[in-house]
């Protein structure tokens, strides 16, 4: 019995406990006396909340927006589609913060320019004294060359009519150009130097065209393998890398009075390298000298050195001439 009154009393506490949750819920879900409750309260209270946190953000983008400078992007409209076009009686103006302002030494005389880069650059020394050195020579090819537009008859028609005594590559990669060059200059009966400025690097994923190539340590061996190919064409008296970045360099040979008879501009294709390659490239270019480079009819190259090529020629006034897949440009 009495454990009957035990069990009964505990299924009566149990239905007591159960209905007072049941008026707890309520009483959040419910109005009580004319004022709603805790829960719907709270609920509220955070979409209120939420909404506050939205019509500030939405309020300081519009006046970040409008108190933006001048210079600064911005989401509005531009006035007018004036300021979009190109004065073209008015480039040289608009245009004259991009133009280079390095001042030149005055030009050496070609014999010079030899023993000049042997002493500035290489302390005095040739770059192919005791070559290769010890931990690439198993790493080369005996020869082994690679290029685009290296063999075109436009090498031998420049050579030709400049007689180039110092010839500027900007972009020489394994150095089939400026071995055909070479080979043309001694064939031809010229004593000819060839400066191939070029960093050596290639550039990221070049190796999947060329996995000849190897890489020790994350030191890509393009310059060695360039070097190796000298070497094997017996043109280590005429053909010099200067391994750095064409802007750096061109800059530093405008300083030293390191002029150029015929210079080949191949390096970079997009239309900042190539802009600014050309404006510092014509600098050091010698009077009745050729300024030529690579690629003027890809389709890419429209958006890159075709473009800075014409952009050039329409600002000085000069005319560019084609010759196969060369665009050229006649300083005489």
């Amino acid at each position: 019995m009495e454990q009957d009154k035990k069990e009964g009393n505990g299924r009566m506490n149990l239905g007591k406990e159960r209905k007072e949750k049941e008026t707890e819920i309520m009483a959040f879900n419910e109005p009580e006396s004319g004022k709603q409750g805790s829960f719907t309260r709270r609920r509220q209270s955070l979409v209120k909340k939420d909404l506050h946190r939205d019509l500030e953000a939405i309020f300081l983008f519009i006046f970040v927006t409008y108190q933006l400078p001048a210079h600064s992007y911005s989401l509005r409209p531009f006035a007018s589609p004036e300021i979009l076009k190109v004065d073209r009686y008015n480039l040289k103006n608009q245009l004259d913060n991009f133009r280079v302002k390095t001042h030149c030494a005055k030009p050496l005389p070609p014999q010079l320019v030899h023993e000049t880069i042997l002493d500035r650059v290489y302390n005095a020394t040739s770059p192919y004294d005791n070559f290769p050195p010890a931990h690439v020579r198993g790493l080369l090819r005996d020869k082994r060359l690679e290029g685009w537009g290296s063999y075109g008859e436009v090498f031998e028609h420049l050579i030709q009519r400049v007689k180039s005594k110092v010839i500027n590559e900007m972009g020489t990669f394994l150095g089939a150009s400026a071995l055909h060059m070479a080979e043309l200059t001694r064939k031809l009966g010229i004593d000819s130097l060839i400066l191939c400025i070029d960093d050596f690097r290639g550039w990221l994923g070049f190796r999947d065209l060329v996995g000849f190539v190897n890489i020790v340590n994350g030191d890509v061996l393009l310059l060695y393998q360039f070097m190796q190919n000298v070497v094997q064409n017996n043109a280590t008296g005429s053909v010099f890398p200067i391994p750095f970045s064409s802007g750096s360099t061109l800059e530093i040979l405008c300083e030293w009075g390191v002029f150029g008879d015929l210079i080949e501009i191949d390096a970079g294709h997009d239309f900042n390298s190539a802009w600014e390659d050309i404006n510092r490239a014509c600098r050091i270019l010698r009077p009745g000298g050729v300024v030529f480079g690579h690629d003027y009819f890809t389709a890419a190259d429209n958006r890159g050195g075709r473009r800075a090529v014409n952009l050039f020629a329409q600002m000085n006034g000069l005319k560019i001439q084609t010759d196969g897949q060369h665009w050229v440009i006649d300083s005489a």
